[in-house]
């Protein structure tokens, strides 16, 4: 009997090609859509979320001869993604929507919804790998062969006893242009299709005029100052500054000006030099390990503080209840709510967490 699979679609080539190659391997494919987001009647656009997304699945669905369902997951991703972004930034955080998604939709309800159809497996569009390691002794997940595709850091939140269940189609392709000519020579239209450079639920990216109309968040005017306290000038509210930002700050210096930190309680923005941007340690918060069940001693490892950075050498410490992270070298702009992921020397990733305070 053929093993049977649950697809997440979004109506993209990545997602249309794995239903491709998942029914060349011999698996019974399934392809499913979770309706996340629609924005207001007079905004609909064409995003990730949308119903034109949901239909553009279901087409690709019917010219492999596959089954499609829709799941209405609107309110949880309400709940769980949007809140928590508006949440963050009131905090003077910065969030990644992403991996909200991921861990609650995408390898949460996704996963519970293949159990009730009595699937084998479930599987994403997502570049990276999963194998069986006899280091581990258990199935883990892996970086994708081509280090500039590879998304594992945004799956480090998959519970680990999913990985065993977890089949990524694409794990084997480094060149986009391969999964394109794929979906010509099987007459999808979406061959050609864009890939989303947004968040699904601010097609503008202008995510500061979603989090004053949607999320109420105050935009009070503060101080602009320096690390000793010295006031520079006024800013317009904290969601218009981001760790590491140069232009755009509005006060002039004899040298160029860097935001270092946002401080939520004083309702400051601090500003320096660019050396001031680098830290070489911080405390993790919301953990998720994928190979060991807790941190007891020190790990030496490697680690990325954001999805396009290097990756790096740290040892990891457990504290008291807390994680600290040092790294050997300095890292430019350490930002509190991004995510950091943790890996081995042969790319496995090990867990992540947040950067905390």
């Amino acid at each position: 009997m053929k093993k049977k699979v649950l697809l997440g679609m979004s109506g993209g080539v990545d997602s249309s090609v794995s239903a491709i190659l998942l029914q060349k391997q011999g698996y019974d494919v399934i392809g499913c859509t979770m309706r996340l987001w629609e924005a207001e009647e007079e905004k609909k656009v064409d995003n990730g979320c949308s119903n034109q997304m949901v239909q553009e699945a279901k087409k690709v669905c019917m010219q492999l001869g596959i089954p499609h369902y829709t799941i209405d997951c609107k309110e949880e991703f309400k709940n769980k993604v949007i809140h928590n972004f508006i949440k963050e930034y009131q905090k003077a955080r910065t969030p990644n929507p992403c991996i909200e998604c991921n861990r609650y939709l995408k390898f949460g309800i996704f996963y519970q919804k293949a159990k009730e159809f009595k699937c084998d497996y479930i599987a994403t569009g997502h570049y990276a790998r999963i194998e069986y390691s006899t280091r581990y002794q258990q199935y883990v997940l892996k970086k994708s062969k081509e280090e500039k595709k590879d998304q594992t850091y945004f799956l480090y939140t998959i519970p680990k006893e999913e990985l065993a269940h977890i089949i990524f189609p694409l794990q084997d392709y480094i060149e986009k242009e391969e999964i394109r000519k794929i979906a010509e020579e099987n007459g999808l239209e979406v061959a050609q299709k864009k890939d989303s450079q947004e968040i699904c639920f601010i097609p503008d990216n202008n995510y500061q005029k979603f989090l004053k109309e949607y999320g109420n968040v105050s935009t009070k005017k503060g101080n602009i100052i320096l690390k000793n306290g010295k006031i520079l000038g006024k800013h317009d509210g904290l969601i218009y500054y981001t760790i590491g930002q140069r232009k755009g700050i509005g006060v002039s210096y004899t040298n160029p000006l860097y935001v270092t930190s946002l401080k939520e309680k004083n309702n400051e923005v601090v500003v320096g030099l660019e050396e001031e941007l680098y830290g070489k340690e911080l405390y993790l918060e919301d953990v998720n390990w994928l190979v060991i069940d807790q941190l007891k001693e020190p790990l030496a490892c490697q680690a990325k503080i954001r999805y396009r950075a290097k990756i790096a050498d740290c040892i990891l410490y457990p504290e008291e209840g807390k994680i600290r992270v040092v790294f050997q070298e300095g890292q430019r702009a350490i930002t509190k709510g991004q995510s950091i992921v943790f890996y081995d020397e042969e790319g496995i990733v090990l867990g992540g967490g947040k950067i905390g305070d």
